[in-house]
């Protein structure tokens, strides 16, 4: 069938509107190193958009799970530093530095910072049936009687369990670390009573505690949470530095020009402050924030100093 003019000059302002990455750009890649459904992986699906609009060039995020997020942080380290691959990850990055020496690569000096993106608060909980009330409770049961009382991770070398190492540290107590293969089972555990403590994303928590069945005990947010406003912050016990906070944020292959990385703080900056995505990350028990890169490089290298100096003095062993 013949097309008529009118037909053809709009198919010619269609294709001269079409953005020029359709024909030109490839996309840019946000590897998550963990499965989806994750709060990292819920960044990365929030930003990506947005940050696909603000470019002009489609964005896709790509999940590489395994070996506790070094398989998808290693596909970004060996990616070429062109700004077309990016990684969306957790401070899991920093303390695997000191719990698997032999990588083939550095996750603190092979990648180049972006931004953090948020901050993510742990709650610490007991079951409800244990009778601990607070967290100079239950120091003061695990003190009386060493390694009575255990407490679960969804794994070794994961925040939950680098936090409890933490307080057990600073306290000189000592609880018993059952590691479980994700935050599910332990968390079915954990209500069923065979463990007694662990360290909780406060989303996860929150409708446990507002039931009954869990009783929170310390925030590690700085200030006490609008969720569960009367529940003191960790820093309330007087333990000294006792930061367990999870940072989130984005980083880029080692070598990736600067005027790359500061386009992408500036758009990361803009689009962290969309209400809309705001509301998405506090679903999720996430604060969204902004850094430049040489203020998320200064954190990540005291992050990687403290927790290697807590893996040291308390003997952890990735599993």
């Amino acid at each position: 069938m013949a097309l008529d003019r009118r037909t053809l000059l709009a198919a010619a302002a269609a294709l001269a509107s079409a953005p020029a990455w359709a024909q030109s750009e490839p996309p840019l890649r946000l590897i998550v190193p963990f499965t989806p459904g994750t709060g990292i992986d819920l960044i990365a699906r929030q930003v990506g958009p947005h940050l696909s609009e603000r470019l002009g060039r489609p964005v896709v995020v790509d999940n590489r799970a395994g070996a506790s997020g070094n398989i998808g942080t290693e596909a970004v380290v060996r990616a070429p530093a062109d700004g077309n691959t990016l990684l969306v990850t957790v401070n899991t990055l920093v303390m695997n530095r000191a719990l698997y020496p032999r990588l083939s690569f550095d996750p603190v000096r092979d990648l180049e910072p972006i931004t953090l993106t948020s901050w993510g608060t742990l709650l610490l909980v007991a079951n409800a049936k244990t009778g601990i009330a607070t967290a100079q409770d239950l120091i003061a049961r695990a003190k009386a009687r060493p390694g009575a009382l255990n407490y679960a991770s969804p794994g070794a070398g994961t925040p939950h369990h680098l936090a409890m190492e933490l307080l057990k540290n600073r306290t000189g107590s000592f609880i018993t670390h059952i590691p479980y293969r994700g935050t599910g089972p332990a968390v079915t555990d954990l209500l069923g009573g065979q463990v007694d403590v662990m360290f909780l994303p406060i989303h996860v928590a929150l409708q446990h505690v507002q039931a009954g069945t869990l009783k929170a005990l310390a925030i590690s947010s700085p200030r006490p949470s609008p969720l569960l406003p009367a529940v003191p912050p960790l820093s309330e016990l007087n333990l000294g530095e006792i930061d367990v906070e999870m940072w989130y944020g984005v980083l880029a292959p080692k070598g990736t020009p600067a005027p790359v990385i500061e386009r992408l703080n500036r758009e990361l900056r803009d689009i962290l402050a969309r209400p809309d995505v705001k509301t998405a990350f506090e679903t999720q028990g996430m604060q969204p924030t902004h850094s430049t890169p040489d203020a998320f490089r200064r954190r990540i290298e005291a992050d990687a100093r403290r927790w290697a100096e807590l893996i040291a003095a308390q003997g952890i062993k990735a599993e």
